[in-house]
């Protein structure tokens, strides 16, 4: 059974003539009315009765009007479906991220792509950025908000924003007191670092940063991510060099100050497959980079 044999019913059941259905339809009369025979013979069932003056459903037509409609009606929103997906805007998005993506940009990403793709299913996973390679190329997640690494050539890369590094200290150490902190000034200081198995990059920029001021960071302790640095810094541990964005990580005990000199920052970048050319993903990149550009990362 064809969906234009149902179509074709459906115009005659509507219309109650077979020459206003035919011309419904854009065919000619006698090949309308082949299909409709064809399709009683498939059922074994008569779904009109003809006469001279008038045409007319049978209880069989009646009947199978009903489901024609249902059928028909479920086959269009497949097409519909079908063709949203392959625009984009449906299905489902596996997205990973880094601890400190989650205060920028990832909320405006999301924010903005849920408001133009609202039947997307959007699914997030916290994950370290070596995680998050291993989770893209086993096809776990889609898209991946992590830093720059070592570069894998079955995915790509590209950055999203850059922001500067500030010291995070505890609300009463006397550095707070400064609006700018001399990188030179924390040469006495304790670190408390994020592990470098998860951002060695960021990692060797802190220590290189340090040596260039003249000194060796001693380090009081190394942490999974920015969340627990900033934890120790309010225990009073030590100090912690961290991306601009975590300043929207308040915590009374905790004070954020930009350093001098300034030629020290940090990348943030959307990573995926190549071989993924799903347009989920194109949808997803385009809107992180219209949001890169719209507040100015």
């Amino acid at each position: 059974m064809e969906l234009r044999h149902l179509r074709s019913f459906l115009a005659v059941a509507e219309e109650l003539h077979f020459g206003r259905a035919a011309t419904r339809l854009r065919i000619s009369q006698p090949p309308l009315s082949q299909q409709i025979r064809r399709l009683e013979d498939e059922l074994g069932a008569r779904l009109f009765r003809r006469t001279k003056r008038r045409v007319e459903l049978t209880p069989a037509g009646q009947a199978f009007l009903k489901e024609a409609r249902q059928t028909l009606a479920q086959a269009d929103r497949a097409v519909r479906a079908a063709q949203r997906a392959e625009r984009g805007e449906l299905g489902e998005l596996v997205v990973g991220y880094v601890t400190s993506a989650s205060y920028e940009p990832l909320p405006d990403v999301i924010r903005m792509f849920r408001r133009r793709f609202p039947d997307v299913d959007l699914r997030l996973q916290n994950l370290r950025s070596v995680q998050q390679r291993e989770a893209l190329v086993d096809r776990r997640i889609d898209v991946g908000f992590l830093r720059p690494e070592v570069a894998d050539p079955r995915l790509g890369y590209e950055a999203i924003s850059r922001e500067s590094i500030v010291v995070a200290l505890a609300g009463n150490h006397p550095l707070a007191r400064r609006a700018l902190v001399d990188v030179s000034d924390l040469s006495a200081e304790m670190f408390v670092i994020v592990a470098p198995d998860d951002a060695s990059v960021f990692h060797d920029q802190v220590v290189a940063l340090c040596r260039r001021a003249g000194f060796v960071p001693r380090v009081a302790g190394r942490v999974p991510d920015v969340q627990a640095a900033i934890a120790l810094v309010a225990a009073g541990l030590g100090i912690s060099l961290v991306p601009a964005a975590v300043q929207a990580f308040k915590r009374k005990a905790v004070a954020y100050r930009p350093l001098r000199p300034h030629t020290f920052s940090v990348e943030m970048g959307l990573a995926w497959r190549r071989d993924d050319d799903s347009a989920l993903v194109q949808q997803f990149r385009r809107v992180a980079r219209e949001t890169a550009r719209r507040t100015g990362r």
